[in-house]
């Protein structure tokens, strides 16, 4: 079965960020287009939206408005709209479970909103099943151009992270882009050196040295399957979030993996990827271990 990519829709102009986004990407990797928009019944004694069927016509002649402006834009794209009402976190779960990818809007610098309200956006990164990339209003095609980068992290052994590399690599395929690949790293305290990683150490003539190597390793299998894609392997002594960063404002696309996990406070992604999401003005994808 083929698999869509789906934009998760709410009628803000962050969300219509992430509609077009979505839809260039479908038609780069020749997949239908799903727009779902996610809505609940809230009853206002004071205005005429009171009555349910109301407000639901008003929701999917919104949606509908929003998806006529992509079909204008892409005329062979095979687009379908569904307006679901319920919970956002359990509409968008489960629209991702049958998902090539999810995209939804982010607003402004420091916390994620639309109708991410709240821990609504750490959940559906924690839950979904398939990669969720974020799309702030201020994109637009022509940032998707030669010279911008996939920017993608990059950190522990060669085998971590294998989810996050291919997909970036896949993307730079089809975009024609150069990948970034960054692996950050820093001093550990004396005491979690082990005599047989003092000794690979040695052999790859100190620290940086021996995280190049990771990294080189890493990537080998993605240069063999993507020959004709450009990579730089950029390894730097500091915070991963923060090295990161630095490269962003080149970057048409990031992608971090995810390491996100659920507490008795709630769900949380990993720290690399909420600095990431917090603070890079370009899209923003956060791909779950294969």
């Amino acid at each position: 079965m083929t698999r869509p990519i789906t934009a998760g829709i709410d009628g803000t102009e962050e969300s219509l960020a992430a509609l077009a986004w979505a839809a260039r990407e479908a038609v780069r990797r020749d997949l239908p287009l799903r727009v779902v928009h996610a809505w609940r019944f809230e009853a206002h004694d004071a205005l005429e939206t009171g009555d349910r069927a109301a407000q639901e016509q008003w929701v999917r002649e919104a949606a509908e408005e929003s998806v006529r402006t992509v079909r204008a834009h892409h005329g062979g794209l095979d687009v379908t709209t569904d307006v679901l009402e319920g919970d956002a976190v359990e509409t968008l779960t489960a629209a991702a479970a049958d998902a090539e990818m999810l995209v939804l809007g982010s607003r402004g610098h420091g916390r994620i909103v639309g109708f991410l309200v709240g821990s609504v956006g750490q959940q559906v990164i924690v839950d979904a099943a398939c990669p969720v990339v974020f799309v702030r209003a201020g994109d637009k095609a022509s940032d998707e151009v030669a010279g911008h980068e996939i920017v993608v992290g990059q950190e522990g052994d060669p085998e971590d992270g294998a989810a996050a590399l291919g997909f970036a690599f896949e993307t730079a395929a089809r975009r024609g882009a150069t990948v970034r690949a960054v692996r950050a790293w820093t001093l550990p305290p004396v005491f979690a050196y082990s005599p047989a990683s003092l000794q690979l150490l040695d052999e790859a003539g100190g620290i940086e040295p021996f995280e190049r190597k990771k990294l080189a390793a890493a990537l080998a299998p993605w240069r063999e399957r993507y020959p004709d894609v450009h990579v730089v392997e950029h390894v730097e002594m500091g915070s991963a979030g923060q090295v990161l960063l630095s490269v962003s404002g080149t970057a048409q696309l990031m992608v971090v993996g995810r390491r996100a996990r659920r507490s008795a406070v709630g769900a949380r992604v990993g720290s690399v990827a909420g600095g990431v999401l917090h603070h890079a003005d370009c899209p923003v994808a956060v791909v779950p271990p294969a």
